[in-house]
C-alpha cells in the first residue's frame, strides 16, 4: 500500500514561457509585448502573446492572425542553454537531490534539509528568489508530497507563481481540477472520457479502477485510477540517464506539409540534429523511432532496431527514411502537422565493443569533423544541400518530445 511521506517536500520548478521569457530578458524592448519565438511554427510564446490563444506548435501564419502585432523573433538556442545551466546551478545550490526533467523544469527533493534550510515553503520561496536575481527569469513552483501532486500544483500556479498543497487536503484540491491534469491524458483519452460524462479528476476517482480498464486498457486504466488518488510512489531520482534522445518539427497544416521532399527535409534535419546531440553525450543507440502527427490530431509510431548500437549519421538517417517510406501513403491521404525521430536503447559509446570490421571509422570521423565545426562556427556553418533554401527546418529548434 502507498503512504505518501508525512509532508510535502517534493518541489516541481518550471520557467515560464522560457525561451521568450530569455527573450525578454535580454532585450529590455521586447518587455510587455507579445512575443513568438520561431516564425514557420511557434516554439514559444510569451505569456502576452498567450492571451490572444497564441501556443506551442501552433503555425506561423496562424498566430500573426491572432496577433498581427506580435513580435517574432529567430530562436538562439545557445542563449537558452546558457540560461538553463545557471538555473540548474540553483537548482542544485538548493539541495543535492536534483532530477532534471527538461531544458526548463526539474523536480528537488527538500525533505533532508530542514535544520538547515527551512521549511519547503521557504526553501521554494528562497529558490524563486535566487533564480529570478542570479538569472533574471520568473520561475514557478509547486509543492507537494508525491512528484505527480507538486507538477500539477506547479502547473496551476503558472506563471510566476508558487503553490502548496497541503498535506491531508491533496484530493480536495485535485478532484475539482479537468481530467486533462492528469498525466498520460491526451486529447484522445480525454475525449473517450468526456463522452462517458467523466470532465473533473473527481469523476475519475469515483470510477472503480475495472471500468477505468474496460475504458482505457489495463495499462492506462490502472494508471489513470492511481493518480486520480494520488498514489504515485515514484522518488526523485538523481543522475537518472535517459533513455532515448530525440527531436521533433512541427509543420503548418497545408498541402506542401504532404510533400515528400519537404518532409524528407526535416527529416534530414532532426537526424543530423539528434546524432550530433548522441556524440555529445557519448551515447549510441540501436533502436530508431519515427513519430508522426496528422492534421486531425492522430499519431501514429514505428520503429526498427538496428543489429548493434551506434550513433552514425547515415546509418540512422537511413534506418529513418525507410520507416517513413512506409508511412508516406497514410502521410499523402491524412495530411501531417508533425514528424519526430528519436533514437533509443541507448548505451555509453566508451563501455560497448565495436563491431568487425572496422572500415566505419572514416564515417565516425567524418560526423565527428562535421561536429567540430558546427561547435565552433554555429549549427548552420555546414549544411546539406537538401537543406538549402529551408532554414526553418535545418536550424529552428525542435519541440519537446
Amino acid at each position: 500500500m502507498f503512504v505518501p511521506a508525512p509532508e510535502g517536500t517534493i518541489l516541481h520548478a518550471d520557467l515560464d514561457a522560457f525561451y521568450a521569457s530569455v527573450e525578454q530578458r535580454d532585450d529590455p524592448r521586447l518587455r510587455g509585448r507579445p512575443v513568438i519565438v520561431g516564425g514557420g511554427v511557434v516554439l514559444a510564446a510569451s505569456y502576452e502573446a498567450k492571451a490572444f490563444g497564441i501556443r506551442t506548435a501552433m503555425g506561423g501564419e496562424q498566430a500573426r492572425r491572432l496577433c498581427p502585432w506580435a513580435i517574432v523573433v529567430e530562436p538562439r538556442m545557445s542563449a537558452y542553454s546558457d540560461a538553463s545551466k545557471a538555473v540548474f546551478e540553483v537548482f542544485e545550490d538548493t539541495t543535492p537531490l536534483v532530477e532534471g526533467l527538461s531544458i526548463d523544469e526539474a523536480f528537488l527533493e527538500v525533505g533532508g534539509l530542514r535544520r538547515v534550510s527551512g521549511t519547503s515553503v521557504e526553501i521554494a520561496t528562497r529558490l524563486r528568489r535566487e533564480v529570478l536575481e542570479r538569472v533574471g527569469l520568473a520561475i514557478t513552483v509547486g509543492v507537494a508530497r508525491t512528484k505527480f501532486l507538486a507538477k500539477v500544483a506547479s502547473a496551476v500556479a503558472k506563471p510566476d507563481g508558487l503553490l502548496v498543497v497541503p498535506p491531508g487536503r491533496e484530493l480536495q484540491f485535485l478532484h475539482p481540477l479537468p481530467v486533462e491534469r492528469l498525466w498520460g491524458v491526451g486529447s484522445v483519452t480525454a475525449r473517450k472520457l468526456h463522452e462517458r460524462g467523466i470532465q473533473t479528476v473527481g469523476d475519475v476517482a469515483r470510477l472503480d479502477e475495472i471500468v477505468l480498464i474496460s475504458m482505457l486498457g489495463r495499462a492506462s486504466g490502472r494508471h489513470l485510477h492511481s493518480l486520480a488518488h494520488n498514489r504515485d510512489p515514484r522518488a526523485v531520482q538523481v543522475g537518472r540517464r535517459r533513455g532515448s534522445i530525440g527531436s521533433q518539427h512541427a509543420l503548418a497544416r497545408s498541402r506542401r506539409s504532404r510533400s515528400p521532399d519537404v518532409v524528407d527535409a526535416a527529416l534530414v534535419a532532426l537526424v543530423d540534429r539528434v546524432t550530433r546531440r548522441m556524440r555529445s553525450a557519448k551515447r549510441i543507440g540501436r533502436t530508431v523511432v519515427l513519430r508522426l502527427r496528422f492534421d486531425d490530431f492522430t499519431r501514429l509510431t514505428r520503429s526498427h532496431t538496428l543489429t548493434r548500437p551506434t550513433a552514425h549519421t547515415e546509418t540512422i538517417l537511413a534506418t529513418a527514411r525507410k520507416l517513413l517510406a512506409v508511412a508516406m501513403p497514410t502521410i499523402a491521404r491524412e495530411g501531417l502537422t508533425l514528424v519526430g525521430i528519436a533514437v533509443a536503447n541507448l548505451d555509453d559509446d566508451r563501455v560497448v565493443q565495436l563491431a568487425l570490421p572496422f572500415d566505419s571509422r572514416s564515417d565516425d570521423a567524418l560526423d565527428t569533423a562535421l561536429d567540430g565545426v558546427r561547435d565552433r562556427f554555429g549549427s548552420t556553418a555546414v549544411t546539406r544541400a537538401v537543406l538549402l533554401g529551408r532554414r526553418s527546418l535545418g536550424s529552428v529548434p525542435m519541440l519537446p518530445d
